[in-house]
């Protein structure tokens, strides 16, 4: 007789069917309860499967095109049991199914007080001979359109946040037949597939997504939480549309994992929830979501103001004499880091030469100890940029170490960009790296590392890998072992994670780091797009912005350069010694206004009253909700309307303080001043501003 698994924790309804010849079936996943009718036959509860499993040399048995529709053995798993406890972290539900001796456990880890799953597979091979893995899916949904009566063609989005070098967080709405997507048939060949390969994870789209029914008002969100090769699909079987996410491949990323008689192999975990809202309430409980998975660390709740000497400013290019007057001007802003950026480890042009990370000493004729010991003599605490991961092909390391410290592919080191690609399962590779971060820490007094990686290793590496994937996927997870070793050992360190801005802005990573590099974007007026689209990427205390004036511009370029950072991490650049006074006592007001208001951000829920920005926008917004407090950065772009009105959803109906937080009152006769009003009954506030590309912070406050 078949049974039914159902679970209601944290507004989450799942419904998992056993059917008598003991088929595991997820048919729900939802805020709303489940009826019988949601499934209209029994094709289609039978397609609604818990995981998806490729092995190699089983049939699979669907007319798919390239679709992880109807694997095998996936499709043929028979339960075996299921355990239902708590663990630390909160509810555990585990699903255990079998096949020819490969066991196959579901997890799904429910997370306090959110609606969110934490989901992941793992495979062990109890037989006797060999079984060679070429899918995994992490988490599988079938049926994700099925509430409600409309077809999913007049009531569906998908949100698909897209990502580029310099152009980080452009997300994108678009309903499934933009996509191509259209129920021409009860099951197409079709597939929305949005994935990264190789060692950058993030450098067309964030591991991340969105799906909308506009009829039931729910929105069903996930992140897959991996630093290489991941996937994530959308498509119809059965006349039902399904997600599935997943690491690397075989397909996708040339991954394939022999499982030898009892080996096991783990996927890649993803998150995976689904709130009544919109946008907003999905990024708010994936905000949570991330503060709970998170290393817990000060800087995350200190929110210390960096200040690094790149962007529009030194460029790379350092020197004890042009360091000193920036550390005093930065001091004097209120900064308390002070990074030294690229360019400190060589004398002339470093990009393919780097891999030693020791100082030049033309740069710093008396030694690198000087800048930084001044650093620290000024109240701040010092940093270096690194990227510890390459090795420059020029670099006089590279010809002395075995080649099997770099990526191979048949039978060549792999060359990205002037530089080879350490592989981190490594250990005398990992022995480098620690002596490096060691110097740094124990030698240099360093307290911040800038971690930047500027290549794509590519598919992987063949060297004792059963595939290029498998040797990229244990790399990526060898890296993760050893940075969370280094905070073992230095605690208070914090270490940026970067790569060429954000192009491996992942919450595997981010789960370690406390602090997010989120662009290279060096145009002040790009940067307020990429700043207000960031906290959908991470939570908004690990985003680092940079604030960037330069020397000729005027007082309002200023202020748009602060407000762009000034609601998550700042992240101070500019000529600061040179600035004209009275910008640079906009620079000063700006961080003493974060430094009243830091505290704040960590608690904070991040919203758009005018949806995610996009290229074109005459104006854009982020808001941070306070409990009764809201903050409020607003642009104006190239628009030509000077007002603007923002739904403030939250306060409709109530009465509201609202007040230009900066620049203040002091800045009268610099920049024009804003005009604004709260409108209590339609919940919206109204903003004025004269100028093209100028910006305020506002704060909202329930009396």
């Amino acid at each position: 007789m078949s049974q039914e698994i159902r679970l209601s924790h944290n507004d989450i309804h799942i419904v998992l069917e056993i059917t008598d010849e003991k088929d595991v079936r997820l048919l729900h996943f939802s805020p709303n309860p489940y009826m019988e009718t949601m499934h209209k036959d029994a094709e289609q509860r039978k397609r609604s499967r818990l995981v998806e499993v490729q092995v190699s040399g089983e049939n699979q048995d669907d007319h798919h095109g390239m679709k992880h529709t109807r694997t095998n053995p996936g499709f043929l798993l028979k339960y075996v049991e299921h355990r239902d406890y708590m663990d630390p972290a909160g509810r555990k539900l585990e699903i255990v199914l079998e096949k020819d001796g490969l066991y196959v456990t579901s997890h799904m880890q429910f997370m306090e007080d959110l609606p969110v799953v934490r989901s992941w597979t793992e495979v062990e091979n109890a037989s006797d001979e060999n079984k060679g893995l070429e899918y995994v899916s992490s988490f599988a949904l079938s049926g994700i359109e099925k509430e409600g009566l409309k077809p999913y063609t007049g009531k569906c989005n998908i949100y698909i946040p897209h990502n580029t070098w310099y152009g980080e967080g452009q997300w994108r709405k678009y309903t499934p037949g933009e996509l191509g997507l259209n129920p021409v048939n009860f099951n197409t060949l079709k597939r929305i597939l949005v994935s990264s390969r190789g060692t950058w994870s993030t450098y067309e789209y964030l591991p991340m997504g969105c799906f909308e029914n506009t009829e039931c008002g729910t929105m069903l969100f996930w992140q897959i939480e991996h630093n290489g090769s991941w996937s994530w699909e959308i498509a119809d079987q059965a006349g039902l549309l399904y997600l599935q996410a997943s690491g690397p491949s075989e397909t996708e990323s040339a991954w394939y994992k022999e499982l030898k008689p009892g080996d096991s192999f783990v996927s890649v975990p993803t998150a995976v929830g689904i709130v009544r809202g919109g946008f907003d309430e999905a990024m708010a409980a994936l905000t949570q979501y991330r503060r709970l998975i998170r290393r817990p660390n000060e800087d995350n709740v200190k929110l210390p103001v960096i200040f690094n000497d790149y962007a529009n400013c030194l460029n790379g290019d350092p020197t004890t004499e042009k360091l000193l007057p920036l550390i005093d001007a930065a001091a004097k802003a209120g900064c308390e880091y002070f990074c030294i950026d690229a360019g400190w480890y060589s004398d002339g042009e470093w990009w393919d030469g780097v891999g030693e990370w020791l100082p030049a000493p033309g740069r710093f004729p008396g030694g690198i100890k000087e800048p930084l010991d001044y650093i620290r003599s000024k109240g701040m605490i010092p940093g270096l940029w690194l990227e510890l991961e390459v090795m420059g092909i020029n670099c006089p390391l590279a010809k002395k170490v075995p080649d099997d410290w770099f990526f191979k592919r048949h039978g060549k080191p792999v060359i990205d960009h002037g530089r080879y690609q350490l592989d981190f399962r490594n250990k005398e590779v990992r022995d480098h790296a620690d002596r490096v971060i060691d110097r740094l820490v124990r030698e240099y007094g360093v307290g911040y590392i800038k971690m930047d990686y500027n290549i794509n290793g590519g598919l992987g590496t063949e060297v004792d890998a059963d595939s290029f994937g498998d040797g990229l996927l244990e790399h990526n997870r060898a890296y993760l072992s050893w940075l969370y070793s280094v905070f073992s050992r230095y605690p208070d360190l914090v270490i940026e994670n970067c790569g060429s801005g954000g192009m491996r802005m992942d919450y595997a990573q981010l789960s370690r780091h406390s602090i997010q590099s989120v662009t290279d974007q060096s145009d002040y007026r790009q940067m307020a797009l990429i700043a207000a689209a960031a906290p959908t990427a991470a939570a908004p205390e690990q985003c680092a912005i940079w604030s960037y004036p330069s020397m000729s511009g005027d007082a309002e370029e200023v202020v748009f350069n602060m407000v762009n950072a000034m609601l998550m991490r700042i992240h101070q650049s500019g000529h600061l010694a040179y600035l004209p006074a009275e910008n640079l006592a906009l620079v000063h007001e700006g961080i003493r206004y974060y430094r009243r208001i830091r505290q704040d951000i960590p608690r904070s829920l991040p919203f758009w009253p005018l949806g995610t920005p996009a290229y074109g926008d005459g104006w854009t917004a982020l808001g941070l909700m306070c409990g009764d407090k809201a903050y409020l950065a607003v642009w104006r772009l190239n628009g030509p309307d000077s007002i603007v009105g923002l739904p403030i959803r939250h306060f409709r109906g109530k009465d509201v303080i609202a007040a230009c937080a900066y620049p203040s009152g002091n800045a009268a006769g610099l920049v024009k001043p804003a005009g604004y009003m709260w409108n209590k009954a339609t919940g919206s506030f109204t903003v004025v501003l004269p100028d093209m590309y100028t910006a305020r912070i506002f704060e909202l406050t329930v009396k």
